[in-house]
This record gives C-alpha cells, sequence and structure tokens, in this order.
C-alpha cells in the first residue's frame, strides 16, 4: 500500500528550515554536552529496576517488601522508558548506534520488544502521528475508539464510563497481545510501514517473553520459596502501576479533541504539510520543574522531539523556547496545556466519540 503523502508548501519549508537554523544555533550555543546525564542513567536506572528486583527475593519472607519493591519496579519501568528506551530509539544517547542499541535492548528484558516498538515508534508514529491506520499509538483496539470520525459502534459508545477500568491494562494488553499481533498478524498496521520481519527476530521475542516470566514469578516461586500466589500478585500490581503511570505520561500529548486526526485523500494525501502536521496534532504541556525535565525526560515538550528528535530531552526546554516564539511570529497553532486539564481533554474526547458528536457536528 502507498504511504501517505504530506501536502507541498513550499513556504512552510523555509519556515522549517529558518526555525531548524534558530534552535540548531540556539543549541550549539550551550557550552555542557548534557547527554552525559542520561548516558549516566543509562548505568542507574536499570541497576535500580534490578535492585529492586533483588532486594524483593532477599525479603521475600516479608511480602508487603516484596510486594512494595516490585510496585516500585513498575514505577522505575516507566522511567527507563522515558529517559533510556525512547532515546536510544532515536539514537541521541550515545554517539555510538552500537550503545544506544544495547541501552534499546533493556526493553526485551522487561516485558516489552526492543525491535517492534522501535519500527512502531519511528516507522508509524513518527512518520505519520495521529494518522488512523498508520500511527501505531492510535490503532484501535475495539473496545476503546480514539479516532473522532470513526463511528462508535457497541460497547464503545459506553467507554467513557469504563476506560478507567481498560487503562490500567495497557501494557498487559502490550505484552500479551500486541506485540504478538505486530509480528503475526498481516492486518497490523506496522506490517504496511515495515514489511517483513525476520524470522531471528521473531525467535528473539518469543525467547525473550519466556525469560521475562521465567526470573519475575518462576524464579522466586522456585528458588526463594515464594508462594505462586504472591508471585503473581506482586507481578500483576507491577504491571498495573507502570500502566498507569505510563499513561498518565502519554495520554495528554496526542489524543485529544484540541489536537487533529487528519483523513487521508482519495489519493492517499494528507491535507497539512509537515510541518503543519506536527503543530495540528501534538501539544506541550505547561509543567516546566526540575522532576518534569531530569526524572521524566521531558516529557512536556513533545512538539519539540517531533520537530526535532535527533536532539535529545536534554535540550527540548531552550528548543521549546525558540519553537514557541517561532509560532507566535508565524501563526503556527502551538498547543499548551496543564497536565490534568489535557488529561480531562482525553476523557473529553472519549465522550465525545462515544456520543458520535463528529458525524452530529458534520450533520
Amino acid at each position: 500500500m502507498e504511504k501517505p503523502i504530506y501536502f507541498k508548501d513550499p513556504q512552510d519549508a523555509r519556515l522549517f528550515n529558518e526555525l531548524r537554523k534558530k534552535v540548531n544555533q540556539r543549541v550549539e550555543a550551550i557550552p555542557e554536552n548534557r547527554d552525559i546525564y542520561i548516558q549516566i542513567k543509562a548505568v542507574i536506572l536499570p541497576l535500580v529496576y534490578f535492585g529492586l528486583y533483588v532486594f524483593a527475593l532477599l525479603n521475600a519472607d516479608q511480602p508487603s517488601v516484596y510486594i512494595l519493591s516490585f510496585i516500585l519496579m513498575g514505577l522505575s519501568l516507566v522511567l527507563i522508558y522515558l529517559n533510556l528506551i525512547h532515546e536510544a530509539a532515536h539514537n541521541n544517547i550515545f554517539k555510538s548506534k552500537r550503545l544506544n542499541s544495547l541501552v534499546l535492548q533493556i526493553f526485551d528484558f522487561v516485558g516489552a520488544n526492543s525491535y517492534i516498538w522501535k519500527k512502531r515508534h519511528i516507522s508509524s508514529h513518527h512518520a505519520y502521528p495521529n494518522v488512523d491506520g498508520w500511527d501505531t499509538d492510535i490503532e484501535q483496539s475495539g473496545l476503546l475508539l480514539i479516532v473522532p470520525w470513526i463511528k462508535a459502534k457497541g460497547i464503545q459508545k459506553y467507554q467513557h464510563f469504563f476506560f478507567f477500568l481498560v487503562y490500567p491494562l495497557y501494557l498487559f494488553n502490550w505484552m500479551f497481545i500486541r506485540d504478538f499481533r505486530d509480528f503475526f498478524d498481516n492486518e497490523r498496521v506496522i506490517l504496511k510501514t515495515q514489511g517483513a520481519i525476520p524470522v531471528k527476530e521473531k525467535i528473539k521475542m518469543v525467547a525473550y517473553k519466556l525469560f521475562y516470566f521465567f526470573y519475575q514469578i518462576a524464579v522466586p516461586v522456585l528458588f526463594f520459596k515464594v508462594s505462586f500466589g504472591l508471585a503473581l500478585g506482586a507481578w500483576f500490581l507491577q504491571v498495573i502501576a507502570a500502566s498507569i503511570f505510563a499513561l498518565f505520561v502519554l495520554l495528554p500529548l496526542h489524543p485529544l479533541p484540541d489536537n487533529a486526526f487528519p483523513k487521508l485523500d482519495e489519493k492517499n494525501g494528507l491535507p497539512f504539510s509537515w510541518l503543519h502536521h506536527q503543530f495540528e496534532v501534538t501539544n506541550d504541556l505547561k509543567e516546566n520543574n526540575w522532576f518534569v525535565r531530569n526524572i521524566l525526560g521531558n516529557f512536556n515538550f513533545h512538539v519539540a522531539h517531533h520537530l526535532f528528535p535527533n536532539y535529545s530531552y536534554a535540550y527540548y526546554n531552550e528548543i521549546t523556547e525558540e519553537i514557541e516564539q517561532f509560532a507566535r511570529e508565524h501563526n503556527l497553532g502551538y498547543k499548551r496545556f496543564p497536565i490534568f486539564t489535557a488529561l480531562g481533554k482525553h476523557v473529553d474526547l472519549l465522550k465525545q466519540n462515544a456520543n458520535n458528536a463528529y458525524f452530529i457536528l458534520e450533520e
């Protein structure tokens, strides 16, 4: 199938070149190499995750300590994703692609799959954000409807009442369903952008999944006398905690009623230029403090990431200042919301889609 084509606008191309020049000059004027801090995290954060695992095993006779350790593992898993996995996929941690690839492979040890996730993120989400049928991040699950111009059917008409029961299962779906479907289901979005997947990657995916469940559940039961119920329950709470934390970070950035979900025309064309598309489908968050910048990987500055993914999040504060000023000067639709406002807007989107508000407005 032919890939979507962005609207060609020479003026927008010139605008982006101008913005890129300003951003490059701003970053080059920063004397320190801030990526060193992410490189330090590439050592510390995995040690925290697996250190908590060892701590849980050494305290297997104390169920409350064991469970709390696994919950903290879930939270640290999200920090690993925000600070390391995401940046490694863009080769932003080290100058060496090999070292970035090694960091990316941490994902394989924590229940996900680094190969398919990078394909999803780079070839699908970054290439066509918020484009139905091409962005894997908004690929429809059947239970919840994210795209406004698709008519709600069946249980989707009640999604605003039960979404809070589905979202905590986010990573369970990822581990048990999504990864397998993306590897083996020819109807999935990823195979349109990726094409055939090497057999060795399929074998590695299954092998890593088995190893993950072996050390998460079997090792505590077989070697540390943890009851099967406790081992399974602690692991379950770990994934629940990680799911909630991950969606708390990810949901406020794209799937909002304020952001566009561009439709392809009959020639597979998109209505916006690449530059305008990024502003139309992405928003930032107003929170900007030490914790967000250093612990949460500057997820609040998402427009900067989509426009300049070749820079690590360590530079997004200055880059966003340039983007915001440039957007005001050239009437570009830059959007920025407080996080709880953005989360509320996401719920509004679910409600509007459930009520088929798009079709009511069309009529």
